[in-house]
This record gives C-alpha cells, sequence and structure tokens, in this order.
C-alpha cells in the first residue's frame, strides 16, 4: 500500500473527482431542484471542467501550485457559493501541501483547505451545506492518519465519513442558500452542496 503521494497522484485524484461529479451531476440537479434553481449539477461540471482545465494547462509539476491552480480556476465559476467556496477549498489546501505527501501531510493539507472554507461562510454543522460532508471527512482523515493508516484506507476513511455525512442532511432544515427560504420544506432531501463533497471524496 503507498505511503505517499505525489504530483501525479494528486491530478489522478482530482480528475477521478471530475469523474465523479460528471457521471452524477442529473442527481445533483434533482436534489437542487428542491429547494434552489435546480443548476446545482450544471454549475458542478463547469467547476470540474475548470479543474481540468487548469490540471492540463499545469506545467509546474508542484503539488502546491497545481493547487492553487485549480482553486483560482474554480473560483471563477458562476453559480452562487459553489465556486468561490470550493475553489477556496483547493487554493487553501496548497499553503499546507507539500510536494510528496504521506496521510498526515494530505489531512494537514485538507485541514487548511477546511479553514479556508470556514473563513468564507458562518454555516456550521447541521446548517445543511458542503460543511456537513466536508467537516466529517476531514476529521476522518486526520484520525486515519493519527491512526497509521496508509494514504489510500485513510482517503477511503474520509470518502466513508463525508458520504455519512450528506446522507446525514436529509434529516436537517436548511439555513443556508436559496433553499432556507422553504424551511422545514427542505427537510427530507439531502443537501446537494454536501453530496458533491461526498463524491469529490469518493474521487479521491
Amino acid at each position: 500500500m503507498a505511503q505517499t503521494i505525489s504530483y501525479d497522484d494528486f491530478v489522478r485524484m482530482l480528475r477521478c473527482a471530475a469523474a465523479q461529479i460528471r457521471a452524477n451531476h442529473e442527481h445533483l440537479s434533482q436534489l437542487d431542484s428542491v429547494g434552489g434553481d435546480g443548476d446545482h449539477g450544471t454549475t458542478m461540471v463547469r467547476a470540474m471542467g475548470c479543474l481540468e482545465k487548469a490540471v492540463d494547462a499545469d506545467t509546474s509539476a508542484q503539488v502546491p501550485a497545481l493547487l492553487q491552480n485549480v482553486g483560482w480556476a474554480i473560483m471563477g465559476v458562476d453559480g452562487g457559493a459553489t465556486g468561490p467556496l470550493l475553489g477556496t477549498l483547493f487554493s487553501s489546501m496548497s499553503d499546507a501541501a507539500n510536494q510528496v505527501l504521506d496521510a498526515a501531510g494530505i489531512a494537514a493539507a485538507f485541514e487548511a483547505g477546511l479553514a479556508g472554507v470556514q473563513r468564507q461562510t458562518k454555516a456550521q454543522l447541521g446548517d445543511k451545506t458542503m460543511i456537513d460532508a466536508l467537516v466529517p471527512a476531514v476529521g476522518a482523515l486526520r484520525k486515519a492518519a493519527d491512526d497509521g493508516l496508509a494514504v489510500g484506507p485513510a482517503l477511503q476513511c474520509a470518502a466513508e465519513a463525508a458520504a455519512a455525512g450528506a446522507a446525514s442532511t436529509v434529516t436537517l432544515q436548511a439555513r443556508f442558500g436559496r433553499a432556507r427560504n422553504i424551511k422545514e420544506q427542505s427537510i427530507g432531501t439531502q443537501d446537494p452542496g454536501a453530496t458533491s463533497i461526498s463524491l469529490i471524496f469518493k474521487g479521491f
């Protein structure tokens, strides 16, 4: 089992995340149609297109530069808070990323990414947003690293935690975004933003 990942591995992770979003974009828009504009899947596909273009154009062969370039590319996507928040996740990860990352290094990078996102939004756990998937994913990644797991199993733990976090939003009432306007009618549907984060970690 690989104990570290390098630039090429990170590129594969990003491409796999984009593939997961593309394969599920209609479901994401269906979830968004309950309380939003029904365009979240389309927005995420655009974001992943920007991600892929940034990956294709990157000649740095450096993980921090790759993450910074991907982050800035996604930030320009229109469609509510998705672009700015997802872009901030990747660009902030670059602050703590090294060229070769073990599980602890990946956890540190994602912790920096989460901190960046939390500086941009007041959303907390339980508010039915991407935070409900991102926080448990990053926490699971850190625990797995502290427990000595290799990179692959650590990312698997993060993916499982993100999926559980996204699933937990079914019972929550939205407090952010357009879905907050329908109040208790938002209960019963999984949050599209949290679902996107879950899919991204599944790809990773």
